[in-house]
């Protein structure tokens, strides 16, 4: 294996950015390597941000599929699973532990990043239709209003933002390929941020997406969503009996695509660029913009209901700083420290996280004034 290293500079700021590239088989890149790009009045720090191609195939990725997309279905339970009091011992409520939660965060920066499926939203089946109720919106906005707040999520970039409809929070969409913050907020400058890490996949997702909507078009309630930079392969109103049909499909579609890998989903197969760039990556990126990259003066809180939320879980664990909210209604190997259930659980913590701010600040207020 070669490593490649290219740095681009914003002539504007005069920062620079580094990637290492790995390279497994030169002869499978056609042309420039995949490039991160920045906004003219955009952010980046002079830390050097890593983005690597995956030196392995898809090939083994595929192997057992249809064994991976019935342990994914949420109706059923890993026969390894600690039982669900052990669990919860383990992974207790957010809701319960929030006092705990709201201790470890003094004289820390509290910074929020929030699914979308699951979390915000309930899961349905037709994913053009996961709407977030008013009120959700509304504990988000107020959410916001006191603390850098970002929205990670799988779903193009753009949908994402048609879904919650709030200008002031930062959006991280294609599982953190496409980062975009507001133009006015928390970050000092007011700059707007715009990471793209895997541009130069575009085409080929393109032409994978047409394939691959031809491929499954005869098989009753699948559905491929083009997220810009990652597809996504909706199964949840597919029969079970067609499963393995479906995933042959998609097996034979990305064959020839040794640049795309395959992961796994709540009832979805999502198919992305091998660069190492996921959600824990759009973890370190936006602390990193907000100014957060090695301070130990932030609480980071991420909360999240899917397996590809455990990428940015095991960032905060590996930070040692930060907590990992889990939501699931049944016992799952995370790196979550908490849990909480649903959708409306996640709404009554987020109302819950601004009542105690507002509380602390009127509080705050109250002493300064007895000082005076």
């Amino acid at each position: 294996m070669t490593n490649q290293s290219m740095v681009i500079s914003d002539t504007q700021s005069g920062l620079a950015m580094a990637m290492a590239v790995a390279r497994s088989d030169p002869a499978l890149f056609s042309s420039a390597v995949p490039k991160p790009l920045i906004s003219p009045n955009g952010y980046f720090s002079g830390k050097k941000v890593l983005i690597k191609l995956e030196s392995f195939g898809n090939g083994a990725r595929i192997n057992g599929l249809l064994d991976s997309m019935r342990a994914s279905s949420p109706t059923r339970r890993s026969p390894d699973s600690e039982d669900q009091n052990s669990w919860t011992l383990h992974h207790p409520s957010a809701l319960s532990m929030f006092e705990e939660i709201m201790k470890a965060s003094e004289g820390k920066q509290i910074a929020v990043f929030l699914d979308y499926d699951g979390t915000l939203s309930p899961i349905v089946d037709d994913p053009d239709r996961a709407f977030m109720t008013n009120e959700m919106r509304d504990a988000v906005k107020d959410v916001a209003k006191y603390f850098p707040t970002a929205i990670v999520s799988g779903r193009c970039r753009t949908k994402v933002y048609n879904f919650v409809k709030l200008s002031e929070l930062y959006y991280a969409g294609s599982h953190g390929m496409d980062i975009k913050g507001p133009a006015k907020g928390h970050r000092k400058g007011n700059q707007t941020v715009l990471c793209q890490p895997a541009r130069e996949f575009l085409p080929m997702i393109d032409e994978v997406y047409k394939a691959l909507t031809e491929k499954v078009k005869y098989i009753p309630g699948a559905l491929v969503e083009n997220n810009k930079f990652c597809l996504s392969v909706h199964y949840r109103c597919v029969e079970e009996k067609r499963w393995g049909e479906l995933a042959d499909e998609v097996k034979s579609v990305i064959k020839d695509y040794q640049q795309l890998r395959l992961s796994q989903g709540r009832k979805v197969l999502e198919i992305r660029p091998t660069i190492k760039w996921d959600k824990g990556d759009a973890l370190e990126f936006l602390l990193e913009s907000l100014g957060f990259a090695e301070s130990s003066n932030v609480l980071p809180v991420y909360i999240g209901d899917d397996r590809t939320d455990e990428d940015a879980f095991k960032v905060l664990r590996k930070r040692e700083q930060g907590i990992g909210i889990l939501v699931s209604k049944v016992p799952k190997e995370t790196s979550a420290s908490y849990t909480l259930q649903e959708p409306l659980e996640v709404m009554q913590f987020l109302k819950r996280l601004v009542e105690w701010k507002k509380m602390s600040l009127s509080l705050l207020r109250h002493l300064e004034s007895c000082r005076g």
